[in-house]
């Protein structure tokens, strides 16, 4: 005789013993799953293809990349000479790149932080900016604000940068008309001048993104239980340390990925510097490696030397994101579970 226990542990193990001397069909183990049409159809659409077609769009260019980072090809030829790490050697020994990668450096720190920062305070403001008596509220009119503010990130990148090309000219552009109406005398030249021209640039590329990442912020917010937020007030916590003790540790690891996905774009930032300032800015201020790949490759016919930047930029970009990661687990610790 055999019998089952409620969770089905030791006693379905005795009935399958039982089952097997008594010479019985053998019970089928826990866990095994049948092949059966719908499993496979679910694996094949759902893990192969997306890995064969990473495979093929990501994987395979970036090992081709390195090989050709390693030749000397031209772009249009399909006569190369393998020259090893010589690339490489150049690019280090190269003034021009290592300010590039100096500006990129400065822009990988600079916007995330300025972004996140103002994204943060926009998105507290909306959701527990109100009045500090009753139910915990932003702002009034907090809907209008997030459409405002979420505006600029519909626009294509290009565009804004054209325009704020135009906002910035030295003569008759719209900033120098409004401070020429408020009595300045002299004009400033914003991204023609070397003490400027980096400034004005990441107040664009901040302008542009802050409206994505305040509403990213606040449907993390809005992801907080609403009585721990209550239970603070109770307390007597203010906004700021409700903000700081509360909303902070609670979404850190949205404040984590925004980090590091404006991180990677501000490693590249091709078209926000190419629409401010196509040939790099004055003394090379605003040249990022981007930039200075595409003019490698396309006016100097030097891909080879031009995928060795690529494939420094990519190292760069991997190593930003580890830093990033690191940085918020030291930070933050580690939370039961293991999860950073």
């Amino acid at each position: 005789m055999s019998y089952s226990t409620p969770s089905g542990g030791p006693g379905l193990q005795t009935a399958a013993v039982t089952a097997t001397r008594a010479g019985g069909r053998k019970v089928p183990r826990l866990g095994r799953r049948r092949l059966t049409f719908d499993y496979v159809s679910f694996l094949l659409v759902f893990l192969v293809l997306p890995v064969a077609l990473f495979l093929v769009f990501v994987i395979s260019p970036f090992i081709q990349a390195v090989y050709y980072s390693m030749t000397n090809w031209t772009g249009f030829s399909p006569n190369m000479s393998f020259v090893g790490l010589n690339n490489f050697v150049k690019l280090f020994q190269d003034s021009t790149f290592l300010q590039a990668m100096a500006n990129n450096a400065l822009l990988a720190i600079v916007v995330p932080l300025i972004t996140i920062v103002i994204a943060l305070i926009f998105a507290s403001m909306i959701t527990v900016g109100g009045p500090s008596h009753g139910q915990v509220r932003g702002l009034t009119g907090s809907g209008f604000y997030r459409v405002v503010s979420f505006f600029p990130y519909v626009i294509p990148a290009i565009v804004i940068a054209i325009l704020w090309s135009m906002i910035y000219q030295p003569s008759n552009g719209l900033l120098n008309g409004v401070l020429r109406a408020l009595g300045a005398a002299n004009m400033v030249d914003w991204l023609g001048d070397q003490r400027t021209a980096m400034g004005a640039t990441i107040f664009v590329i901040v302008w542009s993104m802050v409206g994505f990442y305040m509403v990213l912020f606040i449907a993390a917010i809005k992801g907080i239980p609403a009585e721990t937020l209550e239970a603070a007030r109770i307390d007597g916590a203010g906004r700021y340390r409700t903000v700081v003790s509360i909303l902070l540790p609670q979404i850190r690891d949205n404040v984590q990925t925004a980090y590091i996905y404006l991180g990677i774009m501000a490693l590249d930032a091709f078209v926000y510097m190419a629409g401010l300032n196509a040939s790099g800015g004055p003394n090379n201020s605003t040249l990022v490696m981007s930039q200075y790949l595409f003019r490698t490759a396309f006016e100097k016919g030097q891909f080879g030397l031009a995928s060795a930047m690529g494939v420094v930029l990519a190292v760069l970009t991997l190593v930003f994101a580890g830093l990033v990661i690191g940085v918020f687990r030291l930070i933050g610790g580690k939370d039961e579970g293991g999860r950073s």
